[in-house]
């Protein structure tokens, strides 16, 4: 029975050492795939990471650049608006000098009249230049920020891009 006992025993032995041999090689094999599955996710975690870090960087350059460019607009617009002011402002009083003019016989009082009715004109050619210098720079303004703002759009949607390719490839809990 003792002889029966050990080759049974014997014969047992090595099919079950066999066979965790086996699995252990099968369990090596599974963890070495997961921790290459891991490695491989944590790079393109670590790549989207940066990826995005440089994208906000640019994002906050961008938005800086466009509300300078927003500034500049602003600025262009208000000294536009000052320069016809100023230019609607000199031919109403252009106007009432020369009415005056035409009502006047005072020969003091028209030279005075003419010499005005002289700077208004003078006045009025050099704000009509003026105008169109500064209505040159608000249109150069604008299409800058226009520029900007398409560029911030552009980083603005590459940035959205970005986060729904991490929310797919991130594991949601269930």
């Amino acid at each position: 029975m003792y002889r029966f006992s050990l080759l049974a025993v014997l014969l047992v032995a090595p099919a079950a050492f066999g066979q965790t041999s086996s699995t252990d090689s099968q369990t090596l094999q599974a963890l070495l795939s997961e921790v290459r599955q891991l490695r491989q996710e944590l790079e393109t975690y670590s790549a989207t990471t940066q990826q995005t870090q440089i994208l906000f960087f640019r994002l906050q350059s961008q938005q800086a650049a466009t509300a300078r460019a927003s500034g500049r607009a602003d600025d262009a617009r208000t000294k536009l608006s000052e320069t016809q002011t100023a230019r609607n402002k000199a031919e109403t009083e252009a106007k009432g000098v020369h009415d005056s003019l035409e009502h006047t016989d005072n020969p003091v009082e028209r030279k005075n009249l003419e010499d005005m009715a002289a700077y208004y004109k003078h006045r009025l050619g050099e704000l009509a230049d003026e105008e169109q210098q500064r209505q040159s720079k608000q249109i150069e303004t604008e299409d800058q920020l226009r520029l900007e703002q398409a560029k911030l759009s552009d980083l603005q949607a590459r940035l959205d891009a970005l986060e729904r390719a991490f929310q797919k490839s991130s594991p949601r809990p269930d």
